[in-house]
């Protein structure tokens, strides 16, 4: 995995789905019991809050739509009370109509000027080739109205330069000091997951993502660091120990050093296996896979990796880029079009899934800081980033295989 660390579920948890309500008794064990326990959520806690996912569901397109070039972003948030609401933020000064537990707030900047403004970071980025020393990444955070610039303690400067020669409107900024440093984190520790040997005198252990088909192929979706395309990859029987030969990365897309673009991949499967529609419960029972419908800003997730398990969160920013820096401090590759979530992971979780308590896949992991020790696993205080799913499926064709 890449590498990262931050604060717990402060104002924003919660989860968007579409389809059918989702109660809680319909919660798969493993998700239920993670959600409890990563995110500080009591039954009726739990209860009330999938309450409020169906709200937001069913009204942030509806809520786009009429507040239009107003619109500042939707969100669920959770109250000092421990509740859940949805939010929606504008920024006409006529109050908006909403549904009942809809929150309407005044906003300054539009959701699409602050795209606008993150994507001017970007073409900066694109410019120079590389992101400054100490600016660690960049994202809209809907919350604070802000587009947010992740910086290293005393890098605060850095960063300053970084807007300014972006010709970036300063009043939509805001900067976040980040205790550690972003990194990969194919870590040599063990696990449940998949190993690949290069050759080099080390095994490297990475997660499996979703499975997926390419007409008769069978294949998972994995972070593109895991491996290079054509390096087999072997079931791991126990720690650091390579069994059956499960397959090759089919492709592979990673950049390094001061190379920027995304970090994806995936596997095609050798044809003697078989592939299940799920992820692993970690002993508290698998998560099917329903769909791959894209949860909102706030939305309640859990992910599974062989290093760390079952670990919840919610996501913070989506469209993020990172730029990685390995253990060295040097820079070890910058990460476009990732999503930020507050759920904890370790060396060896990468590739491995994201998903909702409805089964709708996210993303599979990349990279983040921090571990799942203390309070960082225990509240959804961790800090990790995805590359969603369905970016991964449109650049190569997949489908992802569900369950009927």
């Amino acid at each position: 995995m890449r590498k990262f660390s931050m604060s717990v579920l402060a104002a924003t948890v919660a989860m968007t789905v579409s389809g059918a309500a989702l109660a809680g008794d319909d919660l798969a064990p493993a998700l239920k019991s993670a959600m409890q326990r990563d995110l500080g959520l009591s039954g009726t806690q739990l209860a009330q809050y999938l309450k409020t996912e169906r709200l937001a569901a069913q009204q942030e397109k509806t809520l786009e739509k009429q507040l239009g070039r107003n619109f500042a972003g939707a969100w669920l948030e959770r109250k000092a009370d421990g509740s859940f609401g949805v939010v929606a933020a504008s920024t006409s000064i006529k109050a908006a109509k909403a549904a009942a537990g809809v929150e309407t707030r005044q906003a300054r900047h539009s959701l699409a000027a602050l795209n606008a403004a993150k994507g001017q970071l970007d073409s900066q980025l694109a410019r120079n080739g590389k992101a400054p020393k100490g600016v660690y990444s960049w994202a809209v955070d809907l919350p604070s109205n802000s587009v947010t610039v992740g910086v290293a303690p005393g890098a605060e400067e850095a960063g300053v330069d970084f807007v300014a020669r972006s010709g970036l409107d300063a009043s939509t900024v805001r900067f976040e000091t980040l205790s550690e440093a972003p990194q990969r984190r194919i870590a040599i520790q063990g696990g449940r997951g998949y190993l690949r040997d290069p050759g080099d005198g080390y095994v490297y252990a990475c997660s499996v993502g979703f499975p997926v088909t390419k007409g008769t192929t069978l294949g998972f979706a994995t972070a593109g660091h895991c491996g290079d395309t054509g390096e087999v990859v072997y079931h791991e029987v126990s720690q650091w120990t390579p069994g059956v030969r499960l397959g090759s990365f089919a492709a592979s897309s990673m950049p390094d050093g001061n190379q920027s673009g995304p970090d994806r991949g995936w596997v095609q499967v050798d044809n003697t296996h078989t592939l299940s529609a799920s992820v692993y419960g970690y002993g508290s029972g698998d998560v099917n896979v329903a769909g791959s419908t894209e949860a909102a800003v706030g939305a309640a997730l859990c992910r599974s990796g062989r290093t760390s398990g079952w670990r919840c969160g919610a996501i913070r920013s989506k469209n993020m880029t990172v730029s990685y820096v390995d253990d060295a401090g040097n820079p070890d590759g910058t990460v476009t079009g990732l999503t930020q979530t507050t759920a904890c992971a370790e060396g060896g979780d990468s590739g491995g899934s994201f998903i909702t308590g409805a089964g709708q896949a996210q993303g599979v992991l990349s990279g983040g800081s921090g571990s799942c020790k203390g309070r960082q696993g225990r509240t959804g205080g961790g800090n990790s980033y995805f590359t969603p799913i369905n970016s991964i499926l449109s650049t190569y064709a997949l489908t992802l295989k569900t369950t009927p």
